[in-house]
């Protein structure tokens, strides 16, 4: 079953956008992803099918960005 997991990021523009891009595209378990720039949180909301939120921090950190895992209320 597919989640949808949000965080907290530095991704702040259009351009931070078209860094991380890639390397969110190339995740064959991620369905869909988007950052809201306008939200306080930069908030980098992505839909998977099996990726932890660690293992999704981990490739935010590793296109040169911070996530933090944000606490959502269902």
């Amino acid at each position: 079953m597919e989640k949808t997991l949000q965080f907290k990021t530095n991704i702040n523009c259009g351009g931070c956008i078209a860094k991380i891009k890639p390397s969110l595209d190339s995740q064959k378990e991620i369905s869909n992803w988007d950052v809201d720039t306008n939200s306080p949180n930069k908030t980098l909301t992505i839909n998977t099918l099996n990726l932890t939120a660690q293992e999704l921090m981990e490739i935010v950190n590793a296109a040169g960005f911070k996530a933090e895992p944000l606490i959502t209320t269902p």
